[in-house]
């Protein structure tokens, strides 16, 4: 199993940037991507940005050139960089995990593992 555990998140003005962290626990050794989604209420879960283990990215285009997703695989923690928040950015942040090969970069039916996730607004 891969447990997530996010930190960051917060309120701030439109223009204004945040950063997320994802820390993974457990047998991260499997995992082939990560990545980050966002929930509003009354919508569904989004795709925000992912990265595969072998470093290439995907982006939702609402967030392309404001969002940056990373990696530092030596503490096994996912970043996700937001600058020029706006404020339809407001929603649940949640992090996510899948460990088989076969899955779609932002289709969030194909992770198995999340975090509890946090919420980022923006006024």
């Amino acid at each position: 199993h891969v447990q997530l555990v996010e930190s960051g998140g917060g309120s701030v003005l439109g223009g204004g940037s945040l950063r997320l962290s994802c820390a993974a626990f457990g047998y991260t050794y499997r995992v082939v991507c990560m990545a980050w989604f966002c929930q509003a209420p009354g919508k569904e879960r989004e795709g925000v940005a992912s990265i595969s283990s072998d470093g290439s990215t995907s982006y939702a285009l609402s967030v392309k050139g404001r969002f940056t997703i990373s990696k530092d695989n030596a503490r096994n923690t996912l970043y996700l960089q937001m600058n020029s928040l706006k404020p339809e950015d407001t929603a649940m942040y949640y992090c996510a995990a899948r460990t088989s090969r076969s899955g779609r970069p932002l289709f969030a039916p194909d992770y198995r593992y999340w975090d509890q996730g946090t919420q980022v607004t923006v006024s």
